[in-house]
């Protein structure tokens, strides 16, 4: 998982602290905050065919962009958040919560020549709260078919990322989950 660090903060502190009080130092309570846990979500790939390996890369894009959540296979025998299945349709997501639905693989699309893993990273972003941003450039995973078949992005750009950490780590979000039963379709 990503994890983000920051540095200077702390040192730049104790220095100004110990300029305040003329160069003596004083006791402060010691103040620990550990980044707040990733809420973790299952998926369950088994249905997802000879798109097996672009849905773990789909999800290890987003479990390298984002610390709020992480994505993991389903153990044997557990009940998944996520379904991902492969049909010959179009792509799309069917949300029932943020956190949790469907994702469907289409072999429409991927016959057309969009990639298998921007595809996958696209539609779990619907599950994790994010709309389509269409028409979009190339640099939004969030564009989906819009890009054009040419375009081979696989990541979140800064404002996606910011949404989804938004939606699982409490900061102000810029759209509410999905309603349930709500259709995103590609």
């Amino acid at each position: 998982m990503h994890v983000r660090t920051l540095t200077g903060g702390l040192t730049a502190a104790c220095l100004m602290s110990l300029a305040l009080t003329g160069g003596h130092a004083s006791a402060a309570p010691h103040v620990t905050s550990a980044p707040a846990a990733a809420r973790v979500l299952t998926y369950d790939a088994g249905g997802s065919a000879e798109f097996r390996s672009a849905v773990d890369r789909g999800a290890a894009v987003w479990n390298e962009s984002v610390d709020a959540v992480e994505l993991r296979p389903a153990a044997a025998g557990q009940r998944a958040n996520i379904r991902v299945l492969a049909d010959n349709g179009w792509p799309r997501a069917l949300p029932t919560t943020l956190g949790s639905g469907t994702v469907y693989i289409g072999r429409q699309a991927v016959d057309q020549g969009y990639d298998t893993v921007r595809i996958s990273a696209h539609e779990l972003g619907h599950i994790l709260g994010l709309p389509d941003r269409k028409p979009g450039p190339c640099s939004s995973l969030m564009s989906g078919s819009s890009a054009g078949t040419s375009c081979t992005n696989r990541y979140p750009n800064s404002a996606e990322k910011a949404e989804v950490e938004g939606n699982f780590g409490g900061a102000p979000a810029g759209r509410a989950p999905a309603a349930r039963g709500e259709v995103i379709v590609d």
